[in-house]
C-alpha cells in the first residue's frame, strides 16, 4: 500500500473524517462516551461537505448521498443500541462517519464503504470482545449473560422490554468501548481503499 497516495492533499476530507473518528475512539476508551461536541458537528458538517461537493459539481447528488448514508449509518447501529447494546455516541459515530462518506464518494460507492467498514468493525469488536473476556476470565458469567441476552430476544414481548433487561444487566457487565473498533474499522478500510 502506498500511503503516500493516501496523505496527499487530494485526500483532505477524508484524512479530516479519520482524525475526528481517532479523537473520537481515544475518548470513547478513555471515558466509555463519545461526546456529542464531536458527533453532532461531525454529522453536520458531513452534510456541509456534501452540499459544497454537490454545488461544485452541479447536481445534488452528493448531499442527497450524505443524508441518505447517515441514515444507513443509523440503521446499522439502531437495533443494537435499542437493546443496550452500545451508547449513543457511538451511533452517531457512525451516522457522521456516513455523512462524510456520502459528501466524498457519493451515494454507490459510499453505500459500500459504510457497510464493508461497519462489517470489519464488527468483527474487531468481536475479537476485542473475545480478547476481553479472555483476559479477566470470566466465561461462565459472560456464557450467563449471552444466553440472558438471546432468551431476552425471543422471550420478551418487545423491543422496550428486552432494553430494559438490558439497562438492569449492564452494572455487572465489562463495558467495550465500541468506538475503538469503529474507528478501527472504518479508518482501516479508508486507508484501504483511498492508499492504494
Amino acid at each position: 500500500m502506498d500511503l503516500g497516495n493516501f496523505f496527499s492533499l487530494g485526500n483532505f476530507p477524508v484524512l479530516v473524517l479519520c482524525l475526528a473518528l481517532i479523537v473520537a475512539a481515544v475518548i470513547d476508551f478513555w471515558k466509555l462516551k463519545v461526546p456529542n461536541w464531536l458527533t453532532f458537528p461531525l454529522i453536520v458538517s458531513g452534510w456541509v461537505l456534501g452540499l459544497g461537493n454537490s454545488i461544485y459539481a452541479g447536481d445534488y447528488s452528493y448531499v442527497g448521498a450524505s443524508f441518505a448514508l447517515t441514515l444507513v449509518g443509523l440503521g446499522l447501529l439502531l437495533p443494537v443500541y435499542a437493546i443496550g447494546g452500545m451508547g449513543a455516541g457511538d451511533v452517531k459515530m457512525q451516522m457522521g462517519f456516513g455523512s462524510w462518506v456520502g459528501a466524498i464518494y457519493g451515494l454507490h460507492a459510499g453505500f459500500w464503504i459504510v457497510v464493508w467498514a461497519f462489517a470489519i468493525a464488527a468483527v474487531i469488536g468481536g475479537v476485542i470482545a473475545l480478547g476481553m473476556i479472555w483476559w479477566r476470565g470470566d466465561f461462565r458469567q459472560n456464557r450467563k449473560n449471552v444466553a440472558e441476552i438471546v432468551g431476552d430476544w425471543f422471550g420478551s414481548k418487545s423491543v422496550y422490554q428486552v432494553a430494559e433487561k438490558a439497562h438492569a444487566r449492564k452494572p455487572r457487565m465489562h463495558l467495550l468501548p465500541y468506538g475503538v473498533p469503529l474507528c478501527i474499522g472504518f479508518v482501516g478500510y479508508l486507508l484501504l481503499i483511498s492508499g492504494g
